[in-house]
């Protein structure tokens, strides 16, 4: 029955990732919009043309530094990815999604599913909210730490195209990118910000596993709606709002840690989460940690109403076995 659950909510995470996951690459590419060590393609270094050698200073031209790029909404930064990068740039990093939820998901809504079982009132069939939290948050920690590499390898390749050319990373697949982090920045960079991403799924596993079922269970007790599609889509919807609410700092923070660039000898961007949160919050204001915000939901809500909805099908096709 345990495995019968790890299945379900893998079959269900999958689909959900990959149909929401041009949402994602927004969420990601607008939550690293004002860093203050974000590369500015524009910027070109220019020298006159009659200077002989690198060195020359005389006659050099100065050119003053451009104004920022202005920060863009999800609908404008989604047409200007496909006009500059092509459609295929929404799916940049599609083949780490599959790898992410196939770990981190897997494992969390399995366990999730285990808990469960376990915790649950043999007499009334129900599930106190302390206890669906509780487990929530161990399921969510599990899962994460379980994934973190694919969601580093996701990260950067989202936001690859955001880079000049000459500064890409240009991973071919998640493989590739797991393999060359390893070789040339070390085992450890597969676990970088591992913290964050432990932090963020646990606040998200609790809050949408648990609110879900919490919600389903309140519009079933009053008889608002009868156990069908209706209350399956309505629970994970506010489930997925709490889950936005919840986890929508961290993830900025997360997306951030995961993607800098970590020259050997040079000091790194962030020392770490809080210093990177600092900084942040110093440099853009607090509603920084809120930066993605409209995406994050746009995606959370669809993901989850995909994923609730997805698992009771596959539920009932698998309830036999």
């Amino acid at each position: 029955m345990g495995v019968k659950g790890f299945v379900e909510g893998g079959i269900a995470s999958i689909v959900a990732g990959c149909s929401t996951h041009p949402l994602d690459l927004i969420k990601v590419r607008m939550q690293l919009q004002g860093e203050a060590h974000a590369p500015n393609p524009s910027l070109h270094h220019l020298r006159p043309a009659l200077a002989f050698h690198p060195g020359a200073v005389h006659g050099s031209i100065h050119v003053p530094p451009p104004p920022p790029p202005a920060r863009v909404g999800p609908i404008a930064l989604g047409v200007r990815i496909f006009q500059q990068e092509g459609v295929t740039a929404l799916f940049s990093g599609i083949s780490a999604t599959v790898l992410r939820q196939t770990l981190y998901s897997t494992t969390r809504m399995g366990l999730y599913d285990v808990f469960k079982q376990k915790l649950t009132d043999p007499n009334t069939g129900n599930m106190p909210l302390s206890r669906k939290i509780g487990a929530g948050l161990i399921s969510g920690a599990i899962g994460a730490a379980v994934g973190n590499p694919a969601d580093v390898a996701m990260v950067r390749m989202q936001a690859d195209g955001r880079l000049p050319a000459a500064q890409r990373r240009n991973y071919t697949s998640v493989v590739d990118a797991i393999t060359r982090m390893a070789k040339q920045e070390g085992v450890t960079s597969l676990w970088r910000g591992s913290s964050l991403t432990v932090n963020r799924a646990m606040l998200v596993t609790a809050s949408q596993l648990a609110s879900y079922d919490q919600f389903k269970e309140m519009i079933l007790e009053k008889g608002v709606m009868r156990d069908g599609l209706g209350t399956h889509v309505t629970a994970s919807f506010a489930a997925g709002f709490v889950a936005a609410v919840a986890s929508n700092p961290v993830d900025v923070i997360k997306t951030r840690v995961m993607n800098m660039k970590v020259e050997a000898g040079a000091e790194p961007p962030y020392r770490g989460a809080l210093d990177c949160a600092l900084k942040t919050v110093k440099a853009e204001g607090p509603m920084a940690l809120y930066k993605g915000f409209i995406p994050t939901i746009s995606r959370q809500g669809p993901f989850t109403v995909v994923l609730f909805v997805t698992l009771e099908q596959v539920r009932k096709l698998l309830k036999d076995f």
